[in-house]
């Protein structure tokens, strides 16, 4: 949609004309202490609670408490093969199949597991690639497993940097490195949506071109699982993780997503770290058996799952399955474009939004820059209702999701923010 309009009659024709504007209501929406409801843009950090999730958790204790060891077989929802009712619409939402995809761990935890089976260096090939500016967490990540394979942490790292006075990363840089230093590359390790900018990289083309060279190449999808269609098993990759506290809405620190690509399914050749949750589920209680692995992302289980966290998920996942991922999608682009069109409105000169401008090159998250301001304007937003998101040194991340959040919330942010400029 490109023929938006300014003023707040178009903001409430919006929401009248929104499809899925009830799901809104099906979210706790956090209020001050006035009672009102706050503008909450911050889906990209932390996810809303869905309504119906103290029930779904509720369930679980009240079979913990009435069954106790029992609820592995015998409660409502069975806690023996419970990972199982998350799969299917996980795969759903990052585009997998089921045997692909795996709830479990946190997320760099399956980060490590992953780079144990899929980083293979050797003296002629054992450098990674990421982005520069990766989310901290991987940057760490990867370094400590070039520390742990003896190599030196800042020389086995090669940067894919954006271009002096841009923020974006660039393709053909990419293909640059890769074309002098493809066969120096063990491991490209990219952000599949980058925190800091909300740029949406193409996860395909990323694949092909690593895989041309010999490389094995993995994604953290954290900023994109359900926010994006990461469409996982077109785009070849070898494997990706995410978290599940951000668009998922599984409550803080819940657990993580993996996916491992089907043609990985049987391989049994693959170096791994195991767990008994990985052994056949037929003779897993066999305590003396031989380990017997599991095809599939199940493959990479260690422990038998925290089943508190893994309702929460479900309850989530449920709210996803019945509004449609793909409308939701439909939804994001227009709240986002709309979002878009009121702060190129504001004609400041200070103001820019380095998102890409392309809705294919992004998820719901803008992040919008304003030159010479500092930490005082996110707090004076913060008194205003409005929750955000701020990274220094001078952006603002602002995240409108298609669930919970309106096209009247997106009017009076600008509204807000118009008044403090």
């Amino acid at each position: 949609m490109s023929n938006y309009k300014l003023g707040l009659d178009f903001a409430k024709q919006l929401d009248q004309n929104d499809q899925l504007a009830a799901y809104r209501n099906q979210f706790h929406i956090p209020k001050d202490k006035n009672g009102n409801e706050l503008i909450y843009m911050t889906g990209n950090s932390l996810g809303l609670q869905p309504k119906i999730t103290k029930s779904y958790i509720t369930q679980e204790l009240e079979d913990w408490a009435n069954l106790g060891v029992e609820g592995h077989t015998e409660g409502q929802n069975p806690w023996l093969h419970y990972h199982e009712f998350l799969s299917e619409t996980m795969a759903e939402i990052v585009g997998a199949k089921p045997i692909e995809v795996i709830v479990m761990n946190s997320l760099t935890a399956n980060l490590h597991l992953m780079m144990v089976s899929f980083y293979k260096p050797s003296p002629k090939r054992y450098k990674i690639l990421i982005e520069a500016d990766a989310f901290p967490s991987d940057k760490y990540a990867v370094e400590s497993q070039l520390r742990h394979h003896g190599y030196d942490d800042k020389d086995g790292l090669i940067l894919w940097k954006s271009r002096d006075d841009e923020e974006l990363a660039n393709y053909e840089d990419l293909e640059t490195i890769l074309k002098n230093r493809g066969d120096e590359i063990a491991l490209i390790m990219i952000g599949g949506v980058n925190y800091y900018t909300g740029q949406f990289f193409d996860l395909k083309r990323i694949t092909e071109l690593g895989h041309s060279y010999g490389c094995t190449v993995g994604f953290d999808c954290a900023h994109g699982a359900g926010n994006v269609q990461l469409n996982l098993h077109n785009s070849g990759a070898d494997f990706a993780v995410w978290c599940t506290y951000k668009y998922l809405n599984s409550g803080p620190g819940s657990l993580s997503g993996a996916f491992v690509h089907e043609r990985h399914a049987n391989r049994k050749d693959l170096n791994r770290f195991t767990g008994w949750w990985s052994h056949n589920k037929e003779t897993r209680f066999r305590m003396r058996d031989e380990f017997d692995q599991l095809p599939g992302a199940e493959g990479w289980q260690l422990s038998n799952p925290p089943i508190l966290s893994m309702a929460a998920i479900r309850a989530s996942l449920d709210v996803f399955k019945d509004a449609g991922f793909d409308k939701l999608c439909l939804k994001s682009k227009t709240l986002t474009g709309y979002f878009e069109f009121l702060i190129n409105r504001l004609n400041k000169s200070d103001i820019k939004i380095i998102t890409p401008s392309n809705p294919e090159e992004r998820g719901c998250q803008l992040s919008i820059q304003v030159k010479n301001a500092d930490k005082t304007l996110h707090k004076k937003l913060t008194e205003t209702g409005v929750i955000t998101d701020w990274r220094e040194p001078d952006v603002i991340r602002c995240a409108p999701v298609p669930l919970y959040n309106s096209f009247m919330d997106v009017y009076q942010f600008v509204e807000r923010l118009k008044t403090i400029l």
